[in-house]
């Protein structure tokens, strides 16, 4: 087999590396943080001119129509320049708005041009909300209202739309069958955006989502809800792939050039094995992460697992990693001056974004615990 990326994808890995070269540097990153954070518009209509909004859409409904290991491609070098864009918030929103207009959902048309245009921002949420139905809407497009809070959700404040997941019923019903649990969309144009709240990354804003008898459509149900994480979790994975081999690449050239005794300090074997440490992390999260990009892509039926697999692994690894960089770099690791803490941070809120390690390692146990119980083989 083959595991190595295509031209195409070389090609499309180059064309990112140079865009973000040229509007994501280290100095253009750092004058938003200092404005307090957000996103730099002219990196964004950058992004949006070069197609990367559609990447994943169909051709037919205004898209490139690449797959999401092309996704994973531009996320990965997103994730090594802590791009202060809401690239990966817009790309989950078009993959799940992309199926439910597949499915035959109105409403998702017209959102799905608002943001690969770039025109319109969404955000993204995992953790559910509650959902009555409103008794409104036509055949086929039942209205709903929801109710209570979201995880804080990047962008959301400048967000014009939220895709979230919403519950109906009785939780331990829930837990046990996918009954009433649905992926809804949120119109937030009409006074429903949140304030920006204090984070530790600041290369992006979050806010928290909250809702009192707001108004939904529903996109899809249980099917939706699970493509919608295997996604978030890969897309995520991939950001953090991204920051950490940055993070591992900073640190081996600070410590290739910084002297100590008279020595490289790369030249002692603590510092040698922390290195070593992180390239084995980095290789074993790159591994992951395409492998989940594929399965996604081509429908493969382990793909929840291997989205899964991803997740749990880079976010452990991420925080191995991070911790190594901080060592290597020694006191200047901890001044706001070294890069190192914007990796840190935006490490941080990817590792709890679309469930942290704990939860997708339940999410993988109640999977396979499945599959022991039919007998069927785990491997």
């Amino acid at each position: 087999m083959d595991f190595e990326l295509s031209t195409d994808q070389v090609a499309l890995q180059d064309a990112a590396r140079d865009l973000l070269a040229g509007h994501a540097s280290p100095t253009r990153v750092r004058a938003v943080v200092e404005a307090g954070g957000g996103f730099d518009p002219d990196l964004w209509a950058a992004m949006v001119e070069q197609g990367w909004t559609g990447i994943t859409v169909p051709e037919e409904l205004g898209g490139v129509g690449l797959g999401l290991v092309e996704l994973a491609v531009l996320l990965d070098q997103l994730g090594a320049t802590v791009a202060p864009a809401p690239f990966l918030q817009q790309a989950v929103a078009l993959d799940a708005l992309a199926r439910a207009a597949a499915d035959g959902v109105a409403e998702a048309g017209p959102w799905i041009e608002r943001l690969v245009s770039g025109s319109s921002i969404a955000t993204v949420a995992a953790r559910p909300v509650s959902a009555r139905s409103s008794g409104t809407g036509g055949v086929g497009s039942e209205g709903w209202v929801l109710a209570g809070a979201t995880e804080p959700a990047v962008y959301a404040p400048s967000a014009d739309v939220a895709i979230v997941i919403a519950d109906e019923g009785a939780p331990d019903a829930r837990r046990e069958t996918g009954d009433g649990t649905m992926l809804v969309l949120v119109d937030l144009r009409d006074g429903g955006r949140p304030a920006a709240e204090p984070a530790m990354d600041r290369t992006r804003e979050v806010g928290w989502l909250r809702f009192d008898a707001t108004p939904a459509v529903r996109l899809g149900g249980a099917d939706a809800v699970e493509a919608f994480v295997d996604v978030g979790a890969m897309a995520t994975s991939a950001e953090l792939l991204g920051a950490s081999a940055a993070a591992m690449d900073a640190s081996v050239a600070y410590a290739k050039d910084r002297e100590q005794f008279g020595r490289p300090i790369g030249s002692f074997q603590a510092v040698k094995h922390r290195c070593a440490d992180m390239l084995v992390d980095v290789e074993g999260m790159r591994s992951s992460v395409y492998y989940a990009a594929w399965c996604l892509a081509a429908g493969d039926p382990d793909r929840s697992l291997a989205a899964s697999t991803a997740k749990t692994w880079c976010a452990d690894a991420s925080k191995r990693v991070m911790a190594s960089a901080l060592q290597v770099h020694g006191g200047i690791g901890f001044t706001w001056e070294c890069d190192v803490h914007l990796y840190l941070k935006r490490a941080q809120l990817d590792q709890l974004s679309f469930g942290d390690a704990v939860v997708h390692r339940q999410r993988l146990a109640s999977r396979l615990r499945a599959r022991v119980e039919s007998g069927t083989s785990v491997i």
